[in-house]
């Protein structure tokens, strides 16, 4: 399996690999492209592929499998889009410490799903989220694409995100709120309304702060 990234939140990604009943760390290896002059190897253990040729001759020989390593929502989908053409499946890493409901559970690939995370019954998750330590997502709650869901995070009954949203630390939307594409929801706020697309919001009760620049996806 290759991990696009290699910094902090791909190191908390291995630690999802680890809790994996099989070994998913044979043949485990680390991507980035970005930093000159970085080691080699990850905790002396772990190849670093430095270049996309190195990343398709990983992919098409030795495993297909590729895991986000990296938080940003955007960049996520765009690294997607670029492992996924040198051959690459997006896979999801969920954790054998979440606790996830049994009935009209929906998750989609490239997900990270952290420890301690509550997932009940009747929620869709999109493509490449992040659901984040502690994050507690209730009754039929609709997540987009390339999500990401702070710590603590709070997704109350019936609830919609849009696509490319984030979630700030310790968060709540109530139920049958509707989050739209691209917005910000600041760490702690508490959404009562509904909120449109592209902008940030804060406060209890949150209320739009600004305007963000929109983006074509």
């Amino acid at each position: 399996m290759l991990v696009v990234g290699a910094k902090g939140f791909a190191k908390e990604v291995l630690e999802i690999i680890y809790q994996q009943e099989m070994d998913e760390t044979h043949n485990l290896v680390f991507y980035d492209d970005i930093t000159d002059n970085g080691p080699k190897m990850l905790y002396d253990t772990y190849p670093i592929l430095k270049t996309k040729e190195a990343a398709q001759k990983y992919l098409s020989t030795v495993d297909n499998r590729f895991v986000l390593g990296i938080g940003n929502p955007l960049l996520r989908f765009k690294l997607s889009n670029i492992f996924t053409a040198l051959g690459g499946e997006l896979t999801t890493t969920l954790s054998l410490k979440a606790g996830i409901g049994k009935h009209q559970i929906s998750i989609g690939a490239g997900c990270n799903i952290f420890e301690q995370t509550i997932i009940s019954n009747d929620v869709s998750i999109g493509k490449g989220v992040i659901v984040y330590y502690n994050s507690l997502i209730t009754h039929d709650v609709t997540i987009g694409n390339f999500v990401e869901l702070s710590p603590g995070s709070v997704l109350l009954g019936r609830c919609t995100i849009g696509d490319f949203t984030h979630i700030g630390s310790g968060a709540t939307i109530l139920q049958d709120i509707k989050i739209g594409k691209g917005v910000v929801v600041a760490a702690g706020a508490v959404v009562t309304k509904d909120v449109p697309d592209y902008c940030m919001v804060a406060g209890v009760p949150a209320v739009i702060k600004k305007q963000l620049k929109s983006f074509d996806f």
